[in-house]
């Protein structure tokens, strides 16, 4: 019988303590699937969307089975991004707190003598983004020799940046008795050489492509003329009182224009996208976060390890090209099981891109339309007419 909540498993006080402070009771699938294959020292394969509870399930393993008595590193995360290595490391801590596990957060962009100063002293867990830990490898100052657990999180995304050969290098360079598990919302086949390469007879928690689900959103669209996508937008953060949404768009031209333009009819928003310096991301997401900005509009740079709490909306501006990024899109709401509304607008030069994205999953995403405007959002209160 599979196991429904963390008191079930065989963890140490310390660890269920801190679970329970952060409020960790019920087992969400991803958990209750991988934990205990990781704890029995099996390799694992987990396919699972963006806040799904993913962290915990490779994250509260890993502190259960290293030795805080040992000053070297024994767990090695590798990340895709900057976001997601402060993120997990964050979440990692936390878990953490009475295990007397250190974790540290490695990546770029910021000064490296910092994270050297840190790796100089005991640290047990380093999370990081695969070029910086090179960096501090080649300076002589991260040693893998240690390392018993390796965890690659959302490996499509790492692989897409163009991470595989960085990935290659350190995984050679890690003891090859290690015990390994890879997290990915898409399991392709790049993703899966990595795993024939690297992993021993790994157990596989997958899902196929059209049982994808973001059962805790509700999902709408409306069809449009491209030109009249932003007076529709202005129409739903306004009659839907919008209080905290991310807008995708496909272009970094398009982010700022439609960014600009919201600011000047009186939204709280800001743009996110890749030709922003670090410190103009950082200050972006954390307005976001305070509450100082509401609205953020953002590339698919966003898409990914922002885990943003209270975010009520996402709204794609843009229909993406490729289907999985729509669900990586919406994952951003209806986290760690909250409720969430995501509304995409379809120019008729999308819709072909959009069908993709119908075809791949079983729930339900409703067309709003002028005469419908009797529709039920997650909260179940009438969405109000777009026009």
């Amino acid at each position: 019988m599979q196991e429904q909540s963390f008191k079930d498993l065989p963890l140490s006080k310390d660890i269920l303590k801190s679970l329970n402070e952060i409020g960790f009771t019920t087992l969400f699938p991803i958990q209750a699937q991988a934990i205990m294959p990781l704890l029995e020292d099996k390799d694992v394969i987990g396919q699972a969307q963006t806040g799904t509870g993913k962290t915990a399930a490779f994250g509260v393993p890993m502190i259960q089975k290293l030795n805080p008595n040992i000053k070297g590193v024994q767990g090695l995360i590798l990340v895709p991004t900057r976001e997601l290595a402060v993120q997990v490391a964050d979440n990692l801590a936390k878990f953490a707190k009475y295990a007397k596990i250190r974790v540290l957060p490695v990546y770029g962009g910021e000064s490296i003598n910092k994270q050297v100063h840190a790796l100089n002293g005991t640290v047990h867990i380093v999370v990081g983004t695969p070029g910086r830990i090179i960096d501090l490898m080649k300076r002589n100052m991260l040693n893998l020799s240690s390392v018993k657990i390796v965890v690659l999180d959302e490996a499509d995304r790492m692989l897409d940046m163009g991470f595989l050969e960085d990935v290659e290098y350190i995984l050679f360079r890690t003891p090859r008795d290690r015990q390994t598990s890879l997290f990915s919302a898409t399991i392709d086949n790049q993703v899966m050489r990595i795993c024939n390469k690297y992993m021993k007879n790994p157990e596989q928690i997958l899902v196929s492509k059209d049982e994808i689900a973001v059962t805790q959103m509700k999902q709408y669209y409306t069809i449009i003329n491209q030109h009249g996508k932003f007076d529709t937008l202005c129409d739903i953060l306004r009659q839907d009182e919008v209080e905290k949404a991310i807008i995708f768009c496909r272009t970094r031209r398009d982010t700022s224009r439609v960014s600009s333009q919201m600011y000047k009819k009186g939204f709280r928003v800001q743009a996110l996208h890749a030709g922003f310096t670090q410190a103009q991301r950082d200050r972006a997401i954390n307005d976001f976060k305070t509450g100082r900005l509401s609205l953020l509009v953002a590339t698919d740079v966003a898409a990914r390890g922002l885990d943003i709490e209270g975010i009520t909306h996402i709204i794609n501006y843009d229909v993406p090209n490729d289907p999985p990024v729509y669900f990586h899109r919406i994952g951003r709401t209806a986290r760690k099981g909250t409720t969430g509304t995501a509304i995409t607008l379809v120019s008729y030069g999308e819709l072909s891109n959009f069908n993709n994205i119908k075809a791949l999953t079983k729930t339900r995403i409703e067309e709003i339309s002028a005469k419908n405007k009797n529709v039920q959002n997650s909260n179940d209160s009438p969405i109000q007419s777009f026009y």
